[in-house]
């Protein structure tokens, strides 16, 4: 009997099989797990073997996500970062500060400010020239869909009362038309062009820094949701695939190819070509990234109904779907006929049913391929759609850290939904009722990109740094151990790693050490837990 390299005892041990097995010691021998049980996984050890005694604190899959930016999120650490606060003047400070640190920058760039902050979710290009006059700036939101430009900005990139609104987007105007500073959708992308572009090495720091913050938080593995050019930023890939040809990428990545929505079917080939070239190592690109509309705070998310305004009363604003849903149904029939995954953003609930319908399609022409479409983010779900995901094989990727009363939510989205359609907003107990597998994301830089978090709040429906809050629609609260499963199994289901995401001999070593057992611990206290130790294929990545 070969003796194991590593073998983890006194449990607990988390396997995320489908019995939901639970075990006290796992053994690893190279890159894969060879035993999980008991006392007889002990048995494996030998003069060479590392023990780790776990002392009750609990062993479990590595977690993975299933919708993340993490380039972009390692760059932006290096920018003016915002997230920390959502005060105005604290905003107004940072960027103060950041720029004065550093005068050579040619553009003042970053994010992370929070539309909570202000009235309507809409800054001023006069806020920004009162702390940098000098220097052009453009600041990213929380969410990506929209940013914040000053009055330098806007000038140098020629954006005037009579620039038109794009296609896809909003340029926010004072009462005489001139723009007020706030870029919603594709029209941030009339400045961010100016934007000096990153280098490679930039990129490429960028994932490095994004991946030793990700293994800290147990992330061994996830799904970069845009590679492309996007709204001026630059395409992530090269930073991917010099990761993975030099070895430094430690985590499993699957990238999802970006849609260009200005363009048909003609991209199709071209994707093809990327998916062989950029799949090399632990990188692969087999998805497909189609973003179907926007987000409900900016009333771009697509609508079955219209938005209300400030009284209550319908508007004549449904939402935007970004590609014709007649020629996304047979987009995505070609794409699975190919055998590409197809990631989704569907927000809105008319574009949840448009991305349904063309998988519908897709199935009614090609039959059930297997390729794991999944649609992203949910925040509003028609009844009438919930039973379908099962059905057609569509996975329900969420974003759980969202699904908690906040003032974004409860100021700038229920208000202009209404009551009957606030409630149908990230139906977590519903799709599992429903039959639907689901996969867990952050979409980091977004919003926090820790797993733990996001748990909690998919148990709870209160966000961690909020307990005295009321839960947000508890009826759509699911349990911890489905909830552990959506960001281990259910997103390595996703990604398309089939030998990791649960614990059982034959599969990778992929492993995560938390600082205790939350299992039994109070479901209000999830949130308290620390990761101790990161796994990937048997290899310790991090450790406290």
């Amino acid at each position: 009997m070969t003796a194991a390299d590593l073998v983890f005892t006194r449990g607990p041990v988390f396997t995320a099989d489908p019995a939901r097995t639970r075990a006290t010691s796992l053994a690893v021998v190279g890159d894969r797990i060879a035993a999980v049980g008991h006392d007889e996984v002990l048995e494996l050890i030998g003069p060479g073997t590392e023990v780790v005694d776990l002392r009750g604190k609990l062993l479990l899959p590595g977690f993975q996500d299933a919708h993340i930016h993490a380039v972009y999120g390692g760059s932006e650490l290096a920018e003016c970062d915002l997230s920390s606060t959502v005060g105005v003047a604290d905003y107004l400070e940072l960027i103060r500060s950041y720029a004065d640190a550093h005068p050579d920058r040619a553009w003042i760039t970053g994010g992370g400010w929070s539309m909570e902050s202000f009235d309507g979710g809409l800054p001023t290009r006069q806020l920004l020239d009162s702390v940098v006059p000098d220097h052009p700036v453009l600041l990213s939101n929380r969410d990506h869909h929209g940013a914040w430009a000053n009055t330098l900005a806007l000038e140098l990139a020629g954006v005037t009362a009579g620039t038109p609104d794009p296609a896809d987007g909003r340029i926010e105007r004072e009462p005489d038309g001139t723009p007020s500073g706030m870029l919603q959708e594709g029209a941030t992308a009339l400045v961010s062009r100016l934007v000096p572009a990153s280098t490679p090495a930039d990129r490429l720091a960028g994932l490095m820094r994004a991946q030793e913050l990700l293994h800290s938080l147990g992330i061994t593995g996830w799904q970069d949701a845009l590679l492309g050019v996007f709204n001026g930023k630059p395409d992530p890939s090269d930073a991917y695939l010099t990761a993975a040809r030099d070895g430094s990428l430690t985590a499993r990545v699957t990238g999802a190819l970006w849609w260009d929505r200005e363009r048909g079917a003609e991209q199709v080939d071209e994707l093809v070509a990327l998916r062989e070239k950029l799949s090399h190592g632990r990188f692969r690109a087999g998805s497909v990234k189609i973003m179907q509309d926007g987000i409900a705070e900016n009333f771009t998310a697509a609508m079955t109904a219209p938005y209300l305004d400030g009284c209550g009363c319908a508007t004549a604003n449904s939402g935007l779907s970004f590609v014709d849903p007649d020629a996304l149904r047979g987009y995505v029939t070609r794409l699975d006929a190919l055998d590409f995954q197809v990631h989704f953003h569907a927000l809105g609930d008319r574009a949840v049913r448009e991305a349904l319908d063309a998988l519908e399609a897709a199935v009614d022409a090609n039959g059930r391929r297997g390729n794991r479409h999944h649609l992203a983010h949910l925040q509003v779900v028609h009844p009438d759609d919930l039973p379908r995901f099962a059905r057609l094989g569509a996975i329900a990727n969420i974003q759980p850290l969202w699904a908690a009363h906040e003032p974004q939510m409860d100021e700038l989205t229920i208000p202009f939904l209404g009551p009957e359609r606030a409630a149908w907003q990230y139906p977590f107990g519903e799709l599992v009722r429903a039959g639907a597998t689901l996969a867990a994301g952050s979409d980091w830089p977004v919003s926090s990109p820790d797993p733990i978090e996001g748990i909690h709040v998919a148990v709870n429906r209160v966000a961690p740094e909020s307990p005295g809050n009321r839960a947000f629609y508890p009826e759509q609260r699911i349990d911890l151990p489905t909830a552990l499963a959506a960001y281990t199994a259910g997103t390595a289901h996703v990604n398309g790693h089939d030998d990791a995401g649960s614990l059982r001999a034959g599969n990778l070593a992929d492993l995560v050490v938390l600082d205790r057992d939350i299992l039994t611990a109070p479901p209000e206290e999830i949130a308290g837990a620390r990761v101790e130790r990161t796994y990937v294929g048997g290899t310790l990545v991090h450790a406290v």
